[in-house]
């Protein structure tokens, strides 16, 4: 009737697409926002013809109320980007305009199949809404070829290549090859050892080096052992694998670390006479087989470690290092010594190679032989210079005065020298300093009756002079009253 509000089903009877969505119980009308509304509280009519009857604030208008939720990358895109005539997949709806109805809800209703109907359409199986690349639901294990080993770090490109396919670019996911790893990998070894590569390879890694070995070795002409068997296999065949290497000798593929300082006849020992496999230190060159050369081991050169002679720069040398004793000990007597009693530094015509304290030079030899107490002293306890820091203490072997007061210091005080010199041996003799041969009858004062029985200091009384004690021998009275009392 006039004046009466238009009911929905009016409305609906020309909107019949709204309405056969509404009846299916789909879209944004059926929403809890908007369902028992009347049509008319929306949308009012009578307002002339250019009155825009649908109204939607776009910024805050809550897509979830239409079924479908935006995420991801969908919340940046603007209305019209989707809501497009060219995207509409209803047909009924296809020739309305200025229409949000129609749009299919599947990834493919919108977006190009860049598969080209290679893969499902479930897009969302692999992609999500926050980014088409990388795939990040995708799970390569679920298909028939699991990823493992190296095989996760591989950039997807590398097997799924790209083509062309209907004019496009195309990326291959489907119908590849993978029964064997030659169907992808270029075989290096040209077919010589068959097509199998997990007999010798693994997924881990295939240089082989740090990982365990599925090849064996040892079935070829080189058995892998000590330290050979934690080698890179590249470092050998730094080619083919199958390319034939010299391996009868180390120097194949070591180089001389000794510069050829063991050349015999023009040849050069093999490092294994030396040296073993476990480690290139240490040597299995024995002490027997040093005596052989040309400098024999003895004494305290036994127990001397071979760096000290062998490796006195950074690299260990064993040849031109000399075979004198001056060769590697400095001389400390050079020029103190005269040469007729080491020439050419012969440190052997004294020393030995027990210690260097040992001594069996002959003293015989000089103008002054040794005998009683002197046979028991040290070398150094006549020949040590006497300065307190022993800057100087080898300087001491030549121009010695023979007389005992070159070394002794005269307890006498001259009393007995005789034109300068003093003839302790008169006295005494070299087994002892006590032990006196001294004939008091060659004195001016011949011993007789109870002079004989007398003790030496009876007679001889200590003196003081200039701050020194000593025995008064030269008495020149000889009167009784001089040493008598009346």
């Amino acid at each position: 009737m006039l004046g009466e509000d238009v009911s929905n089903d009016k409305c609906l009877d020309c909107h019949e697409v709204l309405k056969k969505r509404i009846d299916q119980g789909k879209g944004y009308h059926v929403s809890r926002e908007v369902r028992g509304k009347d049509c008319a509280s929306c949308h009012s009519d009578h307002f002339g013809r250019d009155f825009e009857m649908v109204r939607i604030d776009e910024a805050g208008f809550d897509h979830r109320l239409t079924g479908f939720e935006l995420t991801g990358q969908h919340q940046q895109i603007d209305c019209r980007q989707c809501h497009t005539s060219d995207l509409i997949v209803d047909n009924d709806v296809k020739s309305l305009k200025n229409t949000f109805l129609g749009l299919g809800t599947d990834c493919l209703s919108c977006h190009e199949d860049v598969h080209q109907q290679t893969l499902s359409r479930d897009c969302a199986s692999c992609h999500t809404t926050e980014a088409f690349s990388p795939p990040s639901n995708f799970d390569h294990n679920t298909t028939r070829y699991p990823l493992k080993g190296q095989h996760q770090y591989v950039e997807c490109i590398a097997c799924h290549r790209m083509e062309q396919r209907n004019g496009k670019d195309f990326q291959r996911f489907t119908n590849i090859s993978f029964q064997k790893c030659t169907d992808c990998h270029r075989d290096v070894h040209d077919n010589k050892f068959g097509q199998n590569c997990t007999e010798c390879h693994s997924v881990r890694s295939f240089r082989v080096a740090g990982y365990t070995r599925n090849f064996d070795h040892n079935m070829t002409g080189f058995r892998l052992t000590g330290q050979h068997q934690y080698v890179d296999c590249r470092q050998c065949h730094k080619v083919n694998f199958t390319d034939p290497l010299p391996h009868n000798r180390c120097a194949s593929c070591h180089s001389d670390y000794h510069r050829r300082e063991f050349v015999k006849n023009g040849a050069s020992p093999d490092c294994k006479d030396c040296h073993t496999v476990n480690s290139f230190s240490g040597s299995l060159f024995t002490i027997d087989m040093h005596n052989e050369g040309t400098f024999k081991l003895e004494g305290a050169h036994l127990a001397t470690p071979c760096f000290e002679c062998h490796k006195k720069t950074t690299r260990w040398t064993f040849s031109g290092i000399g075979e004198r004793c001056v060769d590697c000990h400095e001389d400390v007597h050079a020029g103190y010594i005269d040469e007729k009693y080491y020439p050419y530094q012969t440190c052997e015509s004294c020393h030995t190679v027990n210690q260097w304290q040992e001594n069996h030079f002959d003293h015989s030899l000089t103008n002054f032989e040794l005998a009683g107490a002197h046979l028991d002293q040290s070398c150094m306890a006549c020949h040590g210079a006497d300065d307190i820091d022993h800057s100087n203490r080898y300087e001491n072997f030549q121009n010695l005065s023979m007389e005992c007061a070159g070394c002794h210091v005269d307890e006498h005080h001259q009393q007995f020298e005789k034109e300068g010199i003093t003839y302790c041996q008169d006295c005494h003799s070299y087994d002892s300093w006590s032990s006196v041969q001294f004939d008091h009858n060659k004195t001016d004062f011949k011993l007789d009756g109870e002079h004989e029985k007398a003790d030496c200091s009876a007679c001889h009384k200590e003196v003081e002079e200039n701050g020194e004690t000593y025995v008064f021998y030269k008495i020149e009275s000889f009167e009784c009253i001089d040493c008598h009392q009346q």
